[in-house]
């Protein structure tokens, strides 16, 4: 099989990689408890890409956590699906970075990555046939930006040969939780650039535009309403991978066929079809429809002009 090895770093990119895994798992009817409860033999043709299999037929995520304080592990280990993550696959500091790209980067996350790195190994050596990396985090903390960045050089410095992808979110001047925000990404972007053969760019900004507009209508969105639809573009822009299919079966097809010229790998997803709750019966699913949605600027999960 061609499997992938997903890692989820700093709070945002967990609490995004826990929904991540909460939506694919329904998709392949796996139940919390891991156990198939599907009626499609398509959920399991691809399912080792993502999962493996273990004693009594249950799944478990091919999956890494990894954070520098133990809260947010905890909260995921305790959530609906707690259940999918292998406990050894929990790596996490005590101290937390501080939203500094530096404590990620060179001090905290440099103590914890080997550890990471281990768990790594196992997973890549438990795999028939690798074929790339995966992570979820945000560049506006100090764990997601800092300790992100430092671990995927480390991947790539073990991996040169396999593909990486990112989904990365993206701070904005609109929507901050912390003033050094711009620094940790302006730190991380180079990085990017080097070490990763793509990365989906998603930004709180557009998000909210996207819950306020007359696109959903939303009137007090909240985090969960974000991490919905960043996983329900995960899914979507994985589903090549997790089910059969003629185009973009693999992580190196789907980079061949988006990246023009190798650094210029930054991606900004849509999500069609998007309508709020009270329109969905009133709205037709045809091609044209779909079409015109994924052109217009307000479903595109990147702010830009």
């Amino acid at each position: 099989m061609r499997e992938i090895v997903h890692v989820q770093a700093g709070q945002c990119g967990n609490q995004i990689g826990a929904k991540f895994w909460e939506v694919i798992s329904n998709e392949h009817g796996i139940d919390p408890t891991g156990t198939y409860h599907g009626d499609s033999d398509l959920q399991l043709e691809h399912i080792n890409v993502y999962f493996n299999e273990v004693s009594g037929g249950k799944y478990v995520s091919c999956a890494l956590l990894v954070d520098l304080e133990p809260g947010t592990m905890e909260s995921v280990r305790a959530g609906p699906f707690g259940r999918l993550f292998h406990p050894d696959n929990f790596v996490f500091g005590q101290s937390g970075a501080g939203n500094n790209w530096a404590n990620g980067h060179y001090t905290e996350g440099a103590e914890l990555v080997d550890s990471i790195l281990d768990v790594v190994r196992k997973e890549a050596g438990s795999c028939d046939g690798l074929q790339g990396f995966q992570l979820t985090h945000s560049l506006g903390g100090g764990t997601g930006s800092g300790m992100g960045t430092l671990l995927i050089s480390k991947i790539r410095e073990e991996y040169p040969d396999r593909i990486i992808n990112k989904f990365s979110i993206v701070p904005s001047p609109k929507v901050s939780d912390a003033v050094v925000e711009p620094y940790n990404a302006t730190l991380s972007v180079h990085q990017l650039v080097e070490n990763t053969d793509g990365t989906f760019c998603i930004d709180n900004e557009a998000l909210y535009d996207i819950c306020f507009s007359q696109t959903l209508k939303l009137t007090n969105p909240t985090y969960g309403d974000l991490n919905h639809l960043v996983s329900a573009t995960m899914s979507g822009v994985t589903t090549c991978l997790r089910f059969p299919g003629q185009l973009n079966a693999d992580l190196r097809k789907l980079t061949v066929n988006m990246v023009p010229f190798p650094r210029l790998h930054f991606f900004m997803p849509g999500f069609a079809p998007l309508t709020s709750r009270g329109s969905q019966q009133y709205r037709s699913l045809t091609v044209p429809e779909l079409t015109q949605q994924i052109i217009r600027i307000r479903v595109i999960f990147t702010a830009i002009q």
